[in-house]
Parts: structure tokens; sequence; C-alpha cells
């Protein structure tokens, strides 16, 4: 994949996830220059979501880890889990906020 695609599409993500969480009042988040996005939880905690052009993937940088996900049929695909971005997402942002978090997908 061309950086120009990968930009777009991860660019397409990123607000897509941006949609989500603005539907979400569990936590704030702040976006950041650069095609960065930051949760905040009650607690202080963070979740960081931020594209990395060089790999051409999606990192996310959570309490319990950091994941990588890369373009696979439209989709964001963790590298080693193989879970989708929005699952993923949810989950950890679930483990920190700790309630249930549903981040939604358009469509």
């Amino acid at each position: 994949m061309e950086e120009a695609e990968f930009n777009a599409v991860a660019d397409a993500a990123l607000a897509e996830l941006e949609e989500a969480l603005a539907a979400s009042d569990l936590f704030d988040y702040e976006v950041k220059p650069g095609g960065v996005l930051e949760l905040v939880f009650d607690d202080g905690s963070r979740i960081v979501v931020n594209r990395h052009g060089a790999a051409r993937e999606i990192w996310v940088a959570a309490r319990s880890g950091g994941f990588h996900f890369a373009p696979r049929e439209g989709r964001w695909i963790d590298t080693r889990s193989g879970e989708e971005l929005f699952t993923a997402l949810s989950r950890l942002a679930g483990e920190q906020a700790g309630e249930a978090v549903a981040l939604r997908r358009r469509g």
C-alpha cells in the first residue's frame, strides 16, 4: 500500500473512531495533531490511538499494552490476535473505565 493510500484509509478510520467516541459519554477524548486520538478516563489513564505511516499500521497504547492494527479487507485487524480495531478498543476502554464499552462502527 502506498503512503497516500494508507493515509487516506487511516484518516477515514480515525474519523470513524472519533464519531464513535463522540457518541459515547463514558470518557473524554482529545484529538491531537498528526492523526492522534487520546481517550481520557476518570482515573487519569489514557489510551492513545495513532497512525504509523512507516509501518502502515494504526497503533494503540493502553494500560494493558501496545497493539498494532493493519488494514485487511476494509477493516483494521490486530497483527497478533486478529481482533478488529473497534472490538479491541471497546474491550480496552472497558478495562480502563471499569464498565462495559461498545464503540460502534458506521453502518
